[in-house]
């Protein structure tokens, strides 16, 4: 059944497939246009330069008069991230319109690369070390950038055990 939600989440793929962003990328699930999977590269000149950092998106059948619900899947440190993942930031809550695509929402979060507001913080640990000790700041930072790096080698790893998986269990005539 095709809703009004689908035909957006629809155009908003073709767009992020025809015309993405630099350094954000998203697709549905094959099963399931509700729910995406996101990645933000983290910028140049930044501490999270080079991190590959995995989201999730969650639609309801409301959207886009209702915001998605969006979180990090790889571990964040980052004053405006919670430790769960869940991003603040004004267009995901009272600032939320219709106009926002999946494009623009994933620009929105990774200009917080850029610019974090220590002022409202989710992190208040990665706030205090980035309004008062900087290096700190940036070393840890770096740490989680690091560990984007080691979750991806993990996931391409999962994804090769799972292919020599799927082979070893053919007997080359088709069958399994």
């Amino acid at each position: 059944m095709s809703t009004a939600a689908r035909r957006r989440l629809m155009r908003d793929f073709k767009r992020m497939k025809e015309d993405a962003p630099p350094g954000v990328s998203a697709s549905p699930l094959p099963d399931n246009v509700m729910v995406w999977n996101a990645m933000i590269i983290g910028p140049a000149e930044t501490p999270y330069e080079d991190g590959t950092f995995r989201l999730l998106l969650e639609f309801d059948e409301e959207y886009p008069i209702n915001r998605p619900h969006v979180k990090f899947l790889s571990e964040m440190f980052h004053p405006n991230v919670y430790a769960n993942g869940e991003i603040c930031l004004d267009i995901l809550q009272n600032r939320w319109t219709p106009t926002y695509d999946v494009a623009s929402i994933l620009t929105s979060i990774q200009s917080l690369f850029n610019d974090p507001n220590p002022a409202s913080p989710a992190n208040v640990e990665a706030a205090t070390l980035f309004k008062d000790h900087k290096s700190q700041y940036i070393k840890r930072v770096k740490e989680t950038v690091e560990k984007s790096w080691e979750d991806d080698m993990d996931d391409m790893e999962d994804d090769s055990d799972e292919e020599e998986g799927e082979e070893e269990g053919s007997d080359g005539d088709g069958s399994v």
